[in-house]
């Protein structure tokens, strides 16, 4: 019965969200947007997706990937440079460390322990280091590689990210994470961008800061993974896809610590929207999950998506907490 009604029920749950969530600009109706969070949107999108299917399938990537990006540059307006370093700086350490490290064990885990073939294992392992699935477009438009290995890569990511928006804030709040330590953990451990920005909102303002902060540091690394790419595989002259949402992202940031630093009532209005605009876009990334999505992904590169992040996530809370 629900599959005839699909993109009825697709709609209807838009409709509801956005007008519960700017809705409660309204004075006295500040009290509609109060189921509206991160996990709760996600979790509306898996179950679409389980019971309904994909109503809208490309208007949906696209929406997502679009509202994700203005999302996040949003975000850089209720930032100061200043306190955004000073929150970061332990993080942006870390990161130089971590982003080898992640690719060395992953292409271990992948290629050594579970014969992944060597694209696939690559691009999980690139995902996992920086920022998930932006950084496997990356690293796959160098490679060209194929689309069968770039949807199971894409997709071992998208599965992990979905179950790391839920249980990261709860493991958090449960052994007692400060917000810093939180959105440092949530920024090292979790691939991509959406998800890290989803489980610090869901934490807490200073959790949220820190996490989009070092994240969007971590991302910068497409760069440099991009061109080393093209030497281990010897692709040169290959356009190399950068996600220049960062660029904005720091531009925001810059303009709202020197230029809306008199008048932070315009920062603090459009910080707000993205916020709005983030928690939306939670129920388009959880739609994206289809039958057809989990059945592209293989056992073996899902082991070693698994494998290794569960390795990045015990070591690096081990190495933030202790």
């Amino acid at each position: 019965m629900m599959k005839r009604y699909t993109k009825e029920i697709y709609v209807a749950i838009v409709i509801i969200a956005v007008v519960s969530l700017f809705g409660s600009y309204i004075p006295g109706l500040q009290f509609l947007a109060k189921w509206c969070k991160p996990p709760v949107m996600l979790f509306l999108g898996l179950a679409y997706a389980f019971f309904c299917g994909q109503g809208y399938p490309t208007f949906n990537k696209k929406v997502s990937k679009a509202l994700l990006h203005y999302s996040v540059v949003g975000l850089g307006f209720g930032m100061n440079l200043y306190e955004s370093l000073a929150s970061g700086r332990e993080g942006m350490i870390f990161t130089i460390i971590s982003v080898a490290g992640t690719l060395a064990i992953g292409m271990f885990i992948g290629r050594k322990l579970l014969k992944v073939d060597k694209e696939t294992a690559y691009m999980i392992s690139s995902g996992t280091a920086i920022c998930g699935g932006s950084a496997i477009a990356a690293v796959g438009s160098v490679i060209k590689a194929k689309p069968a290995n770039m949807s199971v890569a894409l997709a071992v990511v998208f599965v992990l990210n979905a179950v790391a928006l839920f249980i990261f804030p709860t493991i958090g709040h449960w052994l007692g994470l400060s917000q810093q330590e939180f959105g440092t953990w949530a920024a090292i451990a979790i691939h991509d961008t959406s998800s890290v920005v989803g489980a610090g909102a869901a934490y807490g303002e200073e959790a949220l800061n820190v996490a989009t902060t070092i994240k969007l540091t971590r991302a910068l690394w497409i760069i440099p993974l991009a061109i080393v790419t093209s030497f281990i595989f010897k692709s040169k002259d290959r356009k190399i896809s950068i996600p220049w949402f960062i660029l904005y992202f720091v531009i925001a940031v810059l303009l709202n610590t020197y230029v809306l630093d008199c008048v932070p009532v315009v920062g603090n209005i459009i910080y707000g929207v993205a916020r709005k605009c983030l928690t939306l876009t939670m129920f388009f990334i959880g739609a994206s999950l289809s039958t057809d999505v989990l059945r592209h992904v293989g056992i073996k590169p899902l082991f070693q998506g698994i494998l290794l992040w569960f390795v990045i996530s015990v070591g690096s809370l081990l190495y933030i907490v202790l």
